[in-house]
């Protein structure tokens, strides 16, 4: 299964390629990869008696999330829907993008769409819940990506869109769901979870069932149920593969897997039934009557798939094993005639231009192969002998009439189930006929006369799916053996096992079939009293797009008068507000919580408390002053004090890391403040600035009071006490805060210096304006000649500026201390991880080495010291970083974390090394990034917008485009 998944990503990532070269022939290229783990499925197909096949792969162990994968029956049945009907759509996109012009997004397309085969993949065999969660997420992304393919229409637009924000919505409430069944359970895998609640039903409290129905609001919001339906036929702007696969055998089908993978389990609460089989009846007739107001023949099908997945819903959600056999049984049968309907409508489209029934007449005898396939899929949905279809829809009604619901359910259901069953006979008839009919023309209309034939590679994939609901059908009793698989082995053993057949002898279930058929006959006749009646809009229906549309707009009401009401533009009252917040929201939790008795202790260091008094009387010095560069140097006091705190108290790593770290912000400080007035303008009343003095003097009582509660709160061993213990144990490292950020919290460290890059791009971007990338200018050979030529220059940069700005004490420093600040910020590198230093400390004196070059050379300095862009090196650093959890992967343990391993080299002798080094090496080059950056964007582009050139008389220089 593994291999499965990591062929498929690989076939992703070969697609753009594949189609860029060889266009939409690639496609017959491409299905080979499903079609090959089709093979391999078919060949490991779980039975009785045969082990369940499992495989398991660490990935992050600490939040349960391993890579668990699981073939059982009911995962293999969906893996031969997402595989072999994946193949088959990815053939008949070789005819669909045949001829249709631009072909720029194709090769993103196929890479999306074969994406999506490998999540859906991950999807229905992951054990794991918060794995099946990551692919859940991604099925939701990929959807948007493919529903969106033509970006350039309104329409797809808004269908993506809506279909992104309705299930991950869903989604988000299934995560809840998901965390709390888990911890309840003690155990994130499906497999436990459901025989823990079976074997123990008493377990089931309040909280299992409030997880249960989150659980189940993201499973009917993905399979497009009541009251979540709206997205599905909106989504029918997608391009017809994409409704093919996604929106009739992969992606809305997830829901209905994940709730017969729950029933076993769940499916006696009230909860369930109510949301599971109410909601699923509701939503089979309901989208079934749509379907019968539509012209669209895309349309058509999607309220008739949104009709189907309500029936699916029902059959797997009773939770009996005759109900789950006719539930797996319709969930292949819809599969196959669905794909085909859409993609004969995708042959229609293309070849005549439109999908309106309204102008499209003869078109059955102009495409006889067509129609003949055509009507094979439809007479199957329509449930008619002696297609598969029938096969399913007898089984749904023979099971749902004996199962052992309470009074009346079975009879409610079975009669919901005829209702919609007679509206899917009707909205078959209005399809077929609305396709392929005369419709009183004696000639084809001008759509279907001249239209063009299509070409056989484009009918061979649904003529396929046509056929196999023809031989399943027919086949019906040795697919029993198949399909039982899932049902025989989740729930208990039947009194009386239903098995397969195409027939069953007369009884009444073959009686319920004729009159649903009859039925469905009569609402499709164009003059009948039910052809009037859907002509009306009715205001009980509703228009759920119209309720979509109000909850944004009240949602974006909402949001603005609240953005109104806290954000004005003015930075003092935005501030007051988050700070005013700060203090409220903590007293009052504090005061409403358990409380402690508090434990304060005075501090009798002489330093301390001579560090203490100094940086409080920089603070007040601070508020008082109005030059901005004292006041930026009276609060760096403050940072200084805070790390000679640090160093008292024994953390002389973190002591060096807010050294540095405040020199560098001073430095930033300094660059900004150039270019903005030296005084400091009164603003405010005398009210308002004794108001904002209280304001500060509350954040800084209610940050004492949090400390002091949070001390005497504390009831056991503190986790720092073990730290350094575990640290070199896990992390093979002394040093307990560079093993954290680099091992321990390595996720968070990745996604903090993510955030770092891209802070640091925005405000580079802001700058520049236009072009934010390329190398600092560098001096040409012509400058450098005419410098040499003038006398003596320390630094290469430093002949371009104009004397007057020039130190030569500065520039001579620079020249001699460079070196060995590099060398320092190198040895803070490699000594980090059992030493004070690491990546991020070494990055930083790189940083104030790069800040001494510019301060002495000025802008030009900056290329002749880096001549690298600073989002090269950003990103490098990122890759490097990213690229740690990968070689830790490969040698077996989990991602982000440590692997030691030791060697010997001729001069250094035994050398013992640790995977994290790697990472570290992405934070030091992130951090230089940064500040070249900074450099480059605050410094070199500030000074040369206040002043065209810092030479008496022009001298050239080349430049790669970012600061000039």
């Amino acid at each position: 299964m593994l291999v499965i998944l990591v062929s498929l990503s690989l076939a992703t990532l070969a697609a753009p390629v594949v189609v860029g070269r060889f266009g939409a022939r690639g496609f017959l290229g491409l299905a080979a990869v499903p079609a090959a783990a089709l093979v391999w499925i078919l060949a490991q197909w779980p039975t009785a008696g045969k082990p369940v096949r499992t495989e398991s792969f660490t990935w992050v162990r600490s939040l349960n999330m391993n890579v668990d994968l699981r073939l059982t029956p009911l995962s293999a049945v969906m893996s031969v829907l997402v595989l072999g009907i994946g193949a088959v759509i990815l053939v008949y996109c070789a005819g669909y993008f045949t001829g249709t012009g631009s072909t720029r997004k194709l090769p993103t397309f196929a890479a999306e769409l074969v994406a999506f085969m490998a999540v859906m993949f991950g999807l229905v065999v992951s054990d794991n819940m918060l794995a099946m969660y990551v692919f859940w997420e991604l099925t939701s992304v990929l959807s948007f990506l493919l529903v969106g393919y033509y970006a350039e229409r309104a329409t797809s637009r808004r269908a993506a869109t809506q279909a992104l924000l309705v299930t991950t919505l869903g989604g988000l409430a299934m995560l809840v769901g998901i965390v709390q069944l888990g911890e309840h359970y003690g155990s994130y895998l499906f497999s436990e979870v459901i025989a823990r609640a079976v074997a123990d039903p008493s377990s089931i409290t309040i909280g299992v069932n409030v997880a249960v129905v989150l659980i189940l609001v993201g499973a009917i919001s993905k399979s497009a149920i009541v009251p979540f339906h709206f997205w599905l036929p909106g989504a029918m702007a997608a391009p017809t593969p994409v409704s093919g696969y996604l929106h009739a055998a992969a992606m809305v089908k997830a829901g209905i897997y994940l709730v017969a993978l729950l029933a076993p389990a769940f499916a006696h609460l009230a909860s369930w039934r109510v949301i599971v089989l109410g909601l699923g009846i509701l939503t089979m007739i309901l989208a079934g009557w749509r379907a019968l107001r539509e012209f669209d023949l895309k349309l058509i099908l999607a309220f008739g798939t949104v009709s189907q997945l309500g029936m699916l819903m029902v059959l797997v959600g009773v939770g009996e094993r005759n109900v789950a056999l006719a539930g797996v049984t319709m969930l292949t049968a819809h599969a196959l005639f669905k794909a085909t309907l859409f993609m004969v409508v995708g042959i229609i489209d293309h070849t005549t231009g439109t999908r309106d029934i309204r102008r499209l007449a003869l078109l059955g005898r102009e495409q006889k192969a067509l129609a003949v396939v055509a009507a094979l899929a439809a007479a199957s949905m329509a449930g008619l002998p002696p297609l598969y279809g029938f096969v399913g829809k007898e089984a749904a009604l023979e099971t749902v009439l004996h199962s052992a619901l309470p009074s009346p359910l079975p009879v409610l259901l079975l009669i919901g189930l005829c209702v919609g069953s007679a509206l899917t006979m009707a909205y078959s008839i209005r399809f077929l006929w609305g396709a392929f009919g005369r419709k009183g023309q004696d000639s084809p209309t001008r759509a279907v006369a001249e239209m063009h034939r299509p070409s056989t590679l484009f009918l061979v994939g649904p003529a396929l799916l046509a056929a196999l609901c023809l031989v399943a059908g027919v086949a019906s009793p040795r697919l029993d053996g198949v399909l039982a698989g899932y049902p025989d082995g989740a729930f208990p053993p039947a009194e009386e096992p239903y098995h397969l057949a195409l027939w069953h002898g007369f009884g009444l279930t073959l009686g319920l079939t004729a009159l649903v058929i009859c039925s469905g006959i009569v609402i499709a006749q164009p003059n009948s009293p039910f052809s009037r009646l859907r002509r009306r809009n009715s205001p009980l229906l509703g228009n759920a797009d119209r309720l979509y549309d109000g909850a944004l707009r009240a949602a974006d009401w909402l949001s603005l008068r609240m953005t109104q009401g806290t954000q004005r533009g003015s930075l003092p009252l935005t501030q007051g507000t988050i700070l005013l917040t700060l203090v409220l929201l903590p007293i009052v939790v504090l005061y409403a919580g358990t409380r402690a008795r508090p434990e304060m202790r005075i501090e009798s260091s002489p330093l301390f408390l001579a560090i203490s008094l100094l940086m409080c009387a920089a603070a007040l010095t601070a508020v008082v002053l109005r030059n901005r560069l004292a006041t930026v140097l009276v609060v760096s006091v403050t940072g200084y004090g805070t790390g000679i705190v640090f160093a008292i108290y024994g953390a002389p790593d973190l002591a060096l890391t807010q050294f540095l770290v405040e020199t560098l912000t001073l430095v930033v400080f300094v660059l900004v403040l150039r270019k903005l007035p030296a005084e400091a303008p009164i603003t405010g009343s005398r009210p308002s600035r004794v108001a904002r003095a209280l304001l500060g003097v509350a954040v800084a009582a209610m940050v004492v009071a949090v400390a002091i509660a949070a001390r005497a709160a504390r009831m056991t061993e503190p986790v720092a006490d073990r730290l350094p213990e575990q640290a070199y144990k896990f992390g093979y490292g002394h040093n307990t805060v560079n093993v954290i950020l680099v091992d321990i919290r390595a996720w968070d460290t990745f996604g903090e210096i993510s955030v770092l890059l891209v802070a640091a791009t925005g405000v580079a971007s802001l700058v520049f304006r236009n072009r934010r990338f390329g190398a600092a200018p560098r001096v040409t050979a012509e400058a450098a000649a005419a410098a040499d030529s003038s006398g003596t220059t320390w630094l290469r940069g430093s002949a371009l500026r104009d004397p007057r700005h020039r130190s030569l004490v500065l520039e001579v420093t620079s020249r001699l201390v460079f070196p060995t600040i590099m060398v320092l910020s190198v040895y803070f590198f490699f000594a980090g991880h059992n030493a004070p230093g690491g990546g991020f400390a070494g990055g930083l004196t790189a940083g104030l080495a790069l800040v001494l070059r510019y301060l002495a050379g000025g802008r030009y300095e900056i290329g002749e010291t880096i001549p690298l862009d600073a989002g090269r090196i950003l990103g490098v650093g990122l890759l490097l970083a990213a690229a740690g959890s990968i070689v830790s992967l490969v040698l077996g343990a989990p991602a982000m974390t440590s692997v030691a391993f030791e060697f010997t080299l001729p001069v250094f002798g035994d050398v013992k090394a640790v995977t994290a080094l790697a990472f570290d090496a992405g934070v030091y080059l992130i951090v230089v990034g940064l500040v070249l950056d900074v450099l480059r964007s605050l410094g070199a582009r500030l000074d040369l917008e206040g002043s065209p050139t810092d030479m008496t008389s022009p001298i050239p220089v080349q430049s790669s485009g970012g600061a000039r």
